[in-house]
Order: C-alpha cells, then sequence, then structure tokens
C-alpha cells in the first residue's frame, strides 16, 4: 500500500488541474436568442453586438470571437456560442435576452409515386369538382413556387432534379449555391435553385466531419434528404422503380415545376450505423431557417423531430418556424416515429403543420408457405428469391449462440447474437423490437441464414414496412408472426419457403394509421390539437443517393436511383407539396389560411367507406390522424378559412406563460385564453364544468350561407352560436363561439383523464369545413 505521503504528493497536482478540467468538460454550444432584429442595424452591426454580449462573459475579444459558432442576422436576433454553464446563466438574465437554451446531440433526428394517385392527385381519378390535372394546372404545378428542406442533403444527379421544362428562377430568390465536396455551382439549375451546408454545431460536438461519412456540402450521402426533396417538387420520371422493380411507374413529386431549396442539417453520426440514424443541431438548423427566410423560400419542409417533446424555449425548430411564419412562409414537420405511445409527438407549435403518417393503397406481396401447406401474408421489397423448394425454419431464440441470454430479445436477431452452426441453411424468423429491421436481415446472413422473416411486434399491428433486405425475406403483421412461431414450437421439423414478391394496387384498407407515427395528445402546448393531419408515410417510393444503398448498412454495396422508405419524414414533404400547390393558387393567403384549409378538408374515411383505422384495425382517432388524411384538390376550394396572425401568436405564447418573447412585443395585463387561439381544431384539457372558445372564420368561396352540424364528445354537449354564418363577399369574417360542457356522470363515461372526440361542421351544401375535438375533465 501507497504511503500517505505519497499519496498526497500524487494527488495535488491533479487537484490543482481540477477546475480547468471541470471548465473544459462543462463548455458546451449554448443558443442565445434576443427575438426578432428591429431593422436598424447592418449585419455588421448585428454581429459586433453579438460579440459585445458574448464579451461581457468573456475575458478579452479574441476569446469572445473565438467562442462564437453562429450569428443569426436575418429574420432570427441570436447567436450559438461555446460556453460554460456560468457564462450561459449569466447571459440568461441579461434584460434583452429572451431565452439561453442547450445544444444537445441526439435532441433532433431526420423521421424516416402511387401516394400522390391515392390523394387523388391523378388525372383518372375524379374528386368531387376537381381532378388532378385540374389542380395541378391552376396551380401551374407549382411555378414561380420556392420550397425549402432542411434535411440531409440532395443527390443532384438524379433525373428528379433535371431542370427540363422549369420555369426561371423567381426575380425573388437571394440564395446560393454553396461549393463543397464533389459539389459546385454547376449542381444548381433551374430546378435546384440553391444548395447550403451547416455543420459549426456538429463539428463542435465531434470534430471534423470524416470524409468517408458524408460530403463536406450540400451532396447527400445517406439518401433521406434526396427522398424528401423529390417527394416534393420531384419531376416526373418515367419506368421509375425500387430495387427488384418494385412500384414501377412514372416517379413524381406533389408539386413538380416548384424550385427545390437544399439546406443540409443532419449529419452521420460517427461509430454508429447509417441505418440507426444521424444527428441535427439546433445551432446548425436555425441558421439554415435565418438562411432560408433570407433567401426568399416560400415553403419549408422539415422532416426532422425529437424523441419526446421539447419546451417552446429550447426548441431551435419551433422558435425558426416562428421567424418563418413572419414572412409568411409555410412550415411543414414530422410529428415524429415514437408511436404507438401516446404524448409523443415532436413539433406541438400552433405555427407549424405538424403530420403524421399513414398507409397507401399499395402493398408487396410475399406469403410466407409454411411446410403443413399453410400460407401467410406477408409484404418485402426483397429483390432476392429462393429456390422453390421448403427451407428448415427456426426461431431466432432456439439459435443464438451459447454465450447470448436466453431473455426477450433472444428472438430479435441483435448483431452477433446468432450461431452460425444454428442457422446455417434455415430461414430464421426474427421478432421486431430493439436494433433495426434491416440490421435483423444482415445478422441473419452474416449468421449463414438463407431467408428470414420478420415478425411485428404487439406495438407494430398490422402495419408492414417493406424493406430492401440483403436476402430473402418477408414481414409479417404480430397475429401472422405468433402464427408462425405457434407452428414452429409444435413442429417436429418446421420447414417453409418465402414466395417472391410482387407490388399489388388497390388494396384495402388505405389509409390506415401508421404504428409508428407518434401521438398525442400535446404535452407542451396542451390547448392545441396535435398532429394537424395524416399523410402517405408508409413504403413510400422516390429518388435515393447513389452514394448510399437501399438499407444504408455498412456492407450493403448495392446502389439505387429510388428507394422504398417509411416515416413521418415521408408524410411531411407530401404536406410541403400540397403547400405549395395552394401557395401557387392563392398567392396572397397567409400561411395560417394554407395550414387551415388542408386541416378543414381532410378526410376521415378510408378506401371502404369506413373510419381510418389504425395499423391492427381498431377505430382512429384524431390523436392519431388529427383532421384526417389530407386531400390536395378539397383543400384549394375550402370555402373558409380559420386565419391568425404573428401578433396572435405572440398572445399564445402570453397565454402559455411565456413572456419573454421578442422585446418589441409586451404581453397585455391579461393574455387571452390560450384556447382561443384561432386554430382549425379544438383541445380542451381538464375541463372543469364549462368553456366557451371563440373562433373566426374568413370567407374564401363566395357568397354563401354556412349552417353548423356537431358530433359532440362522449358525455359532453357542445353548442356553437350562431348556428348559422351569412357571408355576402370574399373576405367577409365572422365570428362564433363554441361552449363545451360536461354532462352529468361525464366522467363516469369514459374516466377524468381520457380524453373524448368529436367533430363540428360548417357547410353550405357544397364546403365541409371540419374541426375535430379533443377534451378531458379536471
Amino acid at each position: 500500500m501507497a504511503s500517505t505521503k505519497e499519496t498526497l504528493s500524487f494527488s495535488l497536482p491533479l487537484l490543482l488541474l481540477l477546475p480547468l478540467l471541470a471548465s473544459c468538460v462543462e463548455k458546451q454550444v449554448y443558443i442565445v436568442y434576443f427575438g426578432e432584429h428591429s431593422g436598424e442595424k447592418t449585419v455588421q452591426e448585428i454581429e459586433e453586438t453579438h460579440h459585445s454580449c458574448l464579451l461581457y462573459v468573456k475575458e478579452s475579444v479574441e476569446e469572445a470571437k473565438a467562442s462564437l459558432l453562429y450569428s443569426y442576422k436575418n429574420s432570427i436576433n441570436g447567436f450559438a456560442a461555446i460556453l460554460t454553464p456560468d457564462e450561459a446563466s449569466q447571459l440568461s438574465d441579461l434584460e434583452e435576452v429572451v431565452s439561453v437554451f442547450q445544444s444537445n446531440q441526439g435532441k433532433y433526428s431526420l423521421q424516416t409515386t402511387r401516394s400522390w394517385e391515392f390523394v387523388g392527385l391523378e388525372e383518372r381519378e375524379q374528386l368531387n369538382h376537381m381532378k388532378r390535372d385540374d389542380l395541378l394546372v391552376k396551380a401551374k404545378y407549382g411555378k414561380e413556387v420556392i420550397v425549402g428542406i432542411l434535411d440531409s442533403g440532395v443527390w443532384a444527379d438524379s433525373e428528379s432534379f433535371s431542370d427540363e421544362g422549369m420555369g426561371r428562377i423567381p426575380k425573388s430568390w437571394k440564395g446560393i449555391c454553396q461549393s463543397g465536396d464533389a459539389f459546385n455551382s454547376s449542381n444548381c439549375n433551374k430546378k435546384l435553385i440553391g444548395a447550403r451546408y451547416y455543420l459549426k454545431g456538429y463539428e463542435q460536438y465531434y470534430g471534423r466531419l470524416n470524409a468517408s461519412l458524408d460530403y463536406r456540402s450540400p451532396r447527400d450521402k445517406d439518401g433521406h434528404g434526396t427522398h424528401t426533396s423529390s417527394t416534393v417538387g420531384g419531376q416526373r420520371v418515367q419506368n421509375a422503380s425500387a430495387l427488384g422493380g418494385f412500384a414501377r411507374g412514372t416517379a413524381s413529386g406533389g408539386a413538380p415545376l416548384v424550385h427545390l431549396a437544399i439546406y443540409k442539417v443532419c449529419w452521420a453520426i460517427p461509430g454508429i450505423g447509417k441505418e440507426q440514424g444521424n444527428t441535427c443541431f439546433d445551432e446548425d438548423m436555425l441558421a439554415a431557417i435565418d438562411d432560408a427566410i433570407a433567401d426568399g423560400v416560400h415553403v419549408l419542409s422539415i422532416s426532422i423531430g425529437t424523441h419526446k417533446p421539447v419546451p417552446y424555449t429550447e426548441d431551435g425548430i419551433a422558435i425558426g418556424a416562428l421567424h418563418a411564419i413572419k414572412n409568411n412562409i409555410v412550415v411543414a414537420c414530422s410529428a415524429g416515429n415514437n408511436g404507438p405511445t401516446p404524448s409523443t409527438l415532436s413539433n406541438p407549435a400552433p405555427w407549424i403543420i405538424t403530420v403524421g403518417a399513414s398507409s397507401v393503397d399499395r402493398t408487396f406481396l410475399a406469403p410466407l408457405v409454411l411446410g403443413n401447406g399453410m400460407k401467410i401474408e406477408g409484404q418485402t421489397v426483397t429483390p432476392y428469391n429462393l429456390e422453390e423448394k421448403m427451407y428448415p425454419l427456426v426461431y431466432a431464440a432456439q439459435v443464438v449462440a451459447p454465450d447470448v441470454p436466453k431473455n426477450y430479445t433472444a428472438g430479435q436477431c441483435l448483431p452477433g447474437t446468432l450461431s452460425p452452426e444454428k442457422v446455417k441453411g434455415k430461414i430464421v424468423l426474427c421478432m421486431r423490437g430493439s436494433g433495426t429491421r434491416v440490421g435483423k436481415g444482415a445478422e441473419v446472413k452474416r449468421a449463414g441464414g438463407v431467408g428470414f422473416v420478420l415478425g411485428n411486434s404487439q406495438a407494430n399491428g398490422a402495419e408492414l414496412a417493406a424493406d430492401a433486405h440483403v436476402l430473402p425475406a418477408t414481414a409479417l403483421n404480430f397475429n401472422n408472426a405468433i402464427q408462425v412461431l405457434k407452428y414452429i414450437n409444435s413442429t417436429k421439423k418446421p420447414k417453409a419457403y418465402i414466395t417472391p414478391a410482387r407490388t399489388v394496387l388497390n388494396s384495402k384498407p388505405a389509409p390506415f394509421m401508421a404504428a409508428f407515427s407518434s401521438r398525442g395528445p400535446n404535452t407542451i402546448f396542451p390547448d392545441i390539437l396535435k398532429p394537424d393531419i395524416t399523410a402517405p408515410g408508409l413504403n413510400i417510393l422516390a429518388a435515393w443517393s447513389e452514394a448510399s444503398s437501399p438499407t444504408k448498412l455498412t456492407g450493403d454495396h448495392r446502389v439505387v436511383q429510388f428507394n422504398i422508405i417509411s416515416g413521418t419524414s415521408m408524410s411531411c414533404p407530401h404536406l410541403a407539396a400540397a403547400a405549395a400547390l395552394l401557395r401557387a393558387i392563392h398567392p396572397t393567403w397567409s400561411s395560417a389560411a394554407i395550414r387551415s384549409a388542408l386541416i378543414t378538408s381532410a378526410g376521415q374515411n378510408n378506401n371502404m367507406g369506413m373510419p381510418i383505422t389504425d395499423a391492427s384495425g381498431n377505430p382512429a382517432n384524431p390523436f392519431q390522424y388529427g383532421s384526417g388524411h389530407f386531400r390536395p384538390t378539397m383543400a384549394a376550394d375550402p370555402g373558409l378559412v380559420y386565419d391568425a396572425s404573428y401578433t396572435d401568436y405572440l398572445l399564445f405564447l402570453c397565454s402559455n406563460g411565456i413572456k419573454k418573447i421578442p422585446p418589441s412585443f409586451k404581453c397585455p395585463k391579461v393574455s387571452p385564453p390560450a384556447h382561443n387561439l384561432n386554430y382549425p381544431s379544438l383541445a380542451v384539457s381538464k375541463l372543469n364544468g364549462t368553456v366557451t372558445l371563440k373562433r373566426i372564420v374568413t370567407n374564401v368561396g363566395g357568397k354563401s350561407v354556412y349552417i353548423s352540424s356537431v358530433k359532440p364528445p362522449l358525455g359532453l354537449s357542445v353548442k356553437v352560436s350562431p348556428d348559422t354564418l351569412l357571408f355576402s363577399r370574399v373576405g367577409q369574417k365572422k365570428s362564433f363561439t363554441v361552449t363545451v360542457k360536461a354532462e352529468g356522470g361525464a366522467a363516469g363515461k369514459v374516466g377524468n383523464k381520457e380524453y373524448r372526440f368529436g367533430w363540428f361542421t360548417w357547410t353550405d351544401g357544397v364546403h365541409t369545413v371540419r374541426s375535430p375535438m379533443a377534451v378531458s375533465l379536471a
């Protein structure tokens, strides 16, 4: 044992170093937010102001300048800098500072064609009084509209981004085409009119970008950004299909003549496979949104979300989007992929269109034939086929390596868990749970399996995500997976064969809600019903990066031009495209009016004429789909809209106790109730007795008389007053109230904490303006 003297002499230098080590560890990136610019200062003066603010907590001018990552100078007033918690706390105490919040790695990530035909944007399909050609021609296919996309970049060489037939670049455009690795100004054209990349926050956390992981440029090495961009505004590409020829047809974005501006803000995580996701930092996204506003975009599509709800004062997307709304930019965001758990949704702010994900009417059938002759329905877009014969079938938990614990994860084919001696030449049943779907297939292939069957967990229900696996495979819903497992356990020598997959159109029922789609209620703003709406997000075909592979697995070296993937990341650009078409048709409408038109025109029934269900066939509700499945053709002529201004949103923040908002705006002594924000849906949390909500509608459909109807939530009475609205001209506004009252015994019918749902509707015989309601009791 060392002597006391030796111990002290060894420890003293460490003690002296502790303050220095602590200061190094404590330094993090913080965003310091001042609100909006007054317009009185030049760009140089703004940056000097930010430097002087940093000098308040830093020792020298040099240290202050070195600590600054971004100075937001366009619409957003603030900066991102390297600070200690104490320095951040000092800055937050300054009167002119609205908020200070820390950037966190992993807080945001990306939320990982037939879909347009399914929603009615297709020449053959008649929807009431408008067809696809009517809508697209009226909108000039999105011509003159600029959509900005925050994502992982773009594969500019894709045919989807050709500028053939594109009109001139709008004179209002002020953006740039930023050069970098494998990308220069020649990659931009009249379709891709701008491209930028942002990684100061990323590199502050991880160090300099590894060139083998990603391009230090707007070029996409992941695939996600290319997919979302082409979903919004990709050109028509004939004979497009996924690997293996699945979903073959004409690929097209929803608004094929919009101009696209790319803002690369999401990057690969060192040491983690790309199939497990990536990361996007607050400070990088705020810089991108600030530039997008100054560049002149009309719509922003942001398929990025959090793993759990984030308060407004710490939500970079919400803060940036509020500035975008001030500039009348429509912002569409993913609801997130954390379903089916309640209260998990991302992007809950009322100035954002929050989009859930649902299915389309296309499947990729690949039945599993068991040795007893039973045929089990499955789906896949795997291009590989087995020789037509029966193969031994095993459950993963039966063939794990000797050192793998026999617990609940043993049947999930996690990396390195399967025994090659036990797996070789067999088809393996792997259950969903931990790990990625494609990673399970890679593990079966590593162990020598000839094929694999992916079984849904109970939470996934009947939702089947079709993946391009690295070996023959098919995916089964939960009930079918359990049936196969019972067969394996009850048979001495179980066998099976995976039938080659084929594309099947007009499947029913569709749409149904994807199990992964994040759910309400809205825990950040309880008086706002979220998500707003749902759109196709399950098994969507779109363009892909040729620097990636269809699975993103490290060992997958296949190259594709189009790929099928799933997520609210895929549904968000559908809404962004629809918003672009509406902006083209109605250029004077506010972003709130466009959002209202989309929400109140949504549909609640599937293609069997029945109410939309979840992935297991149970009735879905507004906490899953908001107002319903989007219908762009109907949204173009909504009849009435619920409009709202930037000031309305500031008052809403006041009502929610957020008093430190842009210094130019002072909260009134008594703020209006948060539930009176003029929103196209209605949410009441913890109703105690009776509440009356106020709404205002603006006529956009001509002279008409609207009559209200109500489907009240269970155990509640709902009265709309007045129940008739007479409009004599376009632009005329009318106000009304909605009174919600708990009836006797209402709590016992459902339970106090449980939400119950209903609708109120205005109709003039031509237009149906429907708003969902969600109410819980105190």
